[in-house]
């Protein structure tokens, strides 16, 4: 009787999209750091001279916002910390 190992491979996530990973990432990262639209970060991309449809982003950050978001939670345990700031008193009266 012979015993075969199998290995998986890890499965890539960006496999099929006519589009490199470093242009997913930025495109996600732009949509989920500051409040742009889909249409405005599509004209941030065209003004780059890259062609992409709103559409492609609105998809893209639906399926790897939440990718990144576990991928930081497990990078850096339950509480991931943003951004902070304070308010000083003195300058709200």
């Amino acid at each position: 009787m012979e015993c075969h190992t199998f290995t998986m491979k890890p499965k890539n996530i960006y496999s099929g999209y006519r589009y490199p990973k470093k242009i997913i990432n930025h495109v996600v990262w732009l949509y989920h750091r500051f409040t742009l639209s889909f249409r405005d970060i599509e004209d941030l991309m065209a003004y780059r001279g890259i062609d992409v449809s709103y559409e492609s982003i609105r998809q893209w950050c639906l399926k790897f916002g939440k990718f990144y978001a576990r991928k930081l939670r497990n990078k850096h345990g339950k509480k991931v910390i943003v951004g902070s700031w304070m308010v000083c008193r003195r300058h709200t009266n």
